[in-house]
């Protein structure tokens, strides 16, 4: 039976570099992030149940959802983002279910959830929790230099997601990327190698 790991890390940590690090070793790779987005496409599960809990308004002409109207309206409303999170979680635990079960020879798995610290019903899909950690400095720079938003608008992201100490607490494996992409991918290594190991790969 394939054991999984759920990859976590605040923005800019490197987390997505990480699970494709992982991938290039031949490990599975689940990406929750990739999975809520198919919900919310054109045509995607979620609509319907996101239609009748907020209306029609949040959709154009075409039938598309306004993802900035949908994130406007969840960050000003508490009772929103918690009605939305009633709708979304659900079927994204199902979907993520359903693609463990296409993975059964694998020793181990990764499944990429940046917010498994603020959701802990995730970690309902994991046995075991990597955080990719660095200081919250670098965080801000690796996202200003790839994004271009200021350092006030990243720091209210910051402020909004789990803090770094609530992430390690729940960790039971760190990697630390401070460096460059070299550092990190002989980390990914030397883990991968361990978790071969341990789960008897």
């Amino acid at each position: 039976m394939t054991a999984w790991v759920g990859l976590t890390g605040g923005i800019g940590s490197g987390k997505s570099t990480a699970a494709r690090l992982f991938a290039q070793h031949g490990v599975p790779l689940i990406d929750a992030d990739a999975v809520s987005r198919a919900l919310t496409a054109d045509g995607g599960g979620a609509l319907p149940a996101i239609r009748d809990a907020f209306g029609s308004s949040l959709f154009d002409f075409s039938g598309s959802l306004k993802r900035a109207d949908l994130r406007q309206l969840v960050f000003q409303s508490p009772q929103a983002k918690a009605r939305l999170e009633s709708i979304l979680h659900p079927l994204i635990l199902a979907d993520i279910r359903a693609r463990q079960q296409q993975f059964p020879q694998a020793a181990y798995g990764i499944i990429e959830i940046p917010l498994l610290a603020e959701q802990p019903v995730f970690q309902s899909l994991v046995q075991r929790i990597l955080l990719i950690d660095c200081s919250e400095e670098t965080q801000i720079r690796r996202t200003t230099e790839r994004s271009g938003l200021s350092r006030d608008m990243i720091a209210g992201i910051l402020a909004a997601q789990a803090s770094r100490q609530a992430r390690r607490r729940i960790a039971d494996d760190i990697i630390c990327n401070e460096a460059g992409l070299p550092e990190l991918s002989a980390a990914v290594a030397r883990q991968h190698l361990i978790y071969q190991h341990l789960f008897g790969s």
